[in-house]
């Protein structure tokens, strides 16, 4: 019986964040009330407040559902043994692009966060989780920028913060930019050969076998 109440509990938690993703790009975040989440997952809003604080709890939740993985799959190349540290960030990033313009549950969340939110005051959390998740790629890039740097023994002309920064500026303006119209571009390659050229200008070498 606990296991069971257990599997419902999950069974609703999904079903909210459902029915929050589909909402939230339909109609934005700040034009979806949680009345209207309840109403699309067939649930009440009673229930919605035993899963989640407020909405910015709810939407973070739903963000963490889908870009776990993403996260995930950058650590695990981060700490694999073989290959330099360059090589772990070249796969790590084609990986991350790979699967968002492969998974559907992603592209909609990616599509919410990026065009569909307005940081207003109920969802200054959501706001918060943002910098963070931005801030830790920053710092995980400038590590494997210093490392990378130091295998290839280059001197690199701006410094690891900058070259991690302007990193993150094209991965999300392509992010962007694709989600604006997918049709316009193969995001999973087109990410690919600018990441590449943009590594090469920072004077790194790249291992061609690696493509």
């Amino acid at each position: 019986m606990v296991r069971r109440t257990k599997e419902d509990a999950l069974a609703t938690r999904h079903s909210l964040l459902d029915a929050a993703e589909l909402l939230f790009q339909a109609q934005g975040v700040s034009h979806t009330s949680l009345n209207d989440i309840a109403r699309q997952a067939g649930t009440s809003r009673g229930a919605i407040y035993w899963h989640f604080k407020d909405k910015a709890d709810l939407f973070n939740a739903m963000m963490e559902r889908a870009t776990l993985p993403l996260e995930e799959a950058f650590q695990i190349r981060e700490n694999g043994k073989a290959g330099t540290s360059l090589a772990k960030i070249r796969e790590g990033m084609r990986d991350c692009m790979q699967r968002i313009a492969t998974d559907d549950r992603m592209r909609r969340v990616f599509e919410v966060a990026t065009h569909k939110v307005e940081y207003v005051d109920e969802l200054q959390a959501v706001r918060l989780r943002h910098l963070t998740v931005r801030n830790e790629f920053l710092v995980k890039i400038e590590q494997g920028f210093a490392l990378a740097a130091s295998e290839q023994e280059l001197k690199m002309q701006i410094s690891t913060a900058a070259a991690a920064h302007g990193l993150h500026a094209i991965v999300d303006g392509l992010i962007q930019n694709w989600l604006l119209d997918v049709d316009a571009l193969d995001l999973a390659e087109t990410s690919r050969q600018v990441i590449d050229v943009y590594l090469t200008g920072l004077g790194f070498h790249l291992d061609p076998e690696a493509n």
